[in-house]
């Protein structure tokens, strides 16, 4: 994003979460996200009103107008305040308001989540289900299927995840195979990520040749903790490949404590 639209958006940030400040956090929240939802499957269809909500020719307020009325009525009170808000601000290309408009659906959910006391167990959801999609190759390439409709894909995943997470968790899902970034294993990580920000964490991404106990990440959430100067998210995984010890990844840094990677670096030490 420009300038314009970054300003825009934290401008639209700041106002959702004062929105969603008091009365019903979580009812409000998750109709806020699901509608704005909504909006973003009208605006992807309709490039004439892309174009005019991004229109900085023309006055806040006749932009504010027109999403009144188009979609006031359809919309719970918080979310159709935010829609007018976003509205309202100058953005840089009609690209830049729907990305900020789905960015504020997901953050209004996981904001539900929050106010549920969930946010963790939503985080831990969906790094779970991206690593499911990962080792799922034939799920994961019917998710990704260019010439399926979107309703299809997320019945599909619909039926995988019912009754085995949280709505919010669900809800987020859903909307992120409808409407894919790169993947569903990268976008459904990235998600997670999200949700770690929201709770002052970094995720550390930890592949283990065993499974490791609740006890074992907390000391080694610790750790890490105080070699990275934050609060760390441990997200495992087991790769029995490994033979022993494990492999972190924090951000684009990698420590490689497994056997299989030890025996790897003495073979190159031997060869040369």
């Amino acid at each position: 994003m420009k300038a314009a639209s970054r300003e825009a958006l934290a401008h639209a940030n700041t106002f959702l979460d004062q929105l969603l400040e008091g009365g019903d956090a979580v009812a409000d929240s998750a109709r806020t996200g699901l509608d704005l939802f909504e909006v973003v499957e009208v605006l992807d269809a309709d490039r004439e009103l892309r174009v005019a909500l991004a229109d900085n020719g023309s006055a806040p307020s006749a932009r504010k107008a027109l999403v009144k009325e188009l979609f006031g009525s359809k919309l719970s009170i918080p979310a159709a305040r935010l829609l007018e808000e976003v509205a309202g601000q100058q953005w840089s290309s009609t690209r830049d308001i729907v990305n900020a408009l789905v960015f504020l659906g997901r953050r209004a959910l996981l904001r539900g989540a929050e106010a549920q006391g969930q946010l963790g167990q939503v985080e831990d959801e969906l790094f779970r289900l991206s690593r499911i999609l990962d080792r799922e190759s034939h799920l994961t390439q019917l998710l990704t299927d260019r010439n399926a409709e979107s309703a299809r894909k997320r019945n599909l995943l619909a039926n995988v995840l019912y009754g085995k997470v949280t709505m919010f968790t669900e809800a987020l899902a859903l909307q992120t195979i409808a409407r894919p970034e790169r993947n569903p294993v990268v976008d459904i990580a990235s998600l997670a990520s999200t949700a770690a920000q929201l709770q002052g964490r970094e995720i550390a991404f930890v592949t283990t040749a065993g499974q490791m106990n609740e006890g074992q990440q907390a000391v080694l959430a610790e750790k890490l903790g105080t070699i990275y100067g934050r609060a760390m998210s441990i997200h495992s995984e087991v790769d029995s490949s490994l033979l022993g010890g494990m492999v972190i990844r924090v951000g684009d840094e990698v420590i490689d404590g497994s056997t299989a990677g030890k025996i790897a670096r003495l073979r190159t030490a031997l060869s040369k």
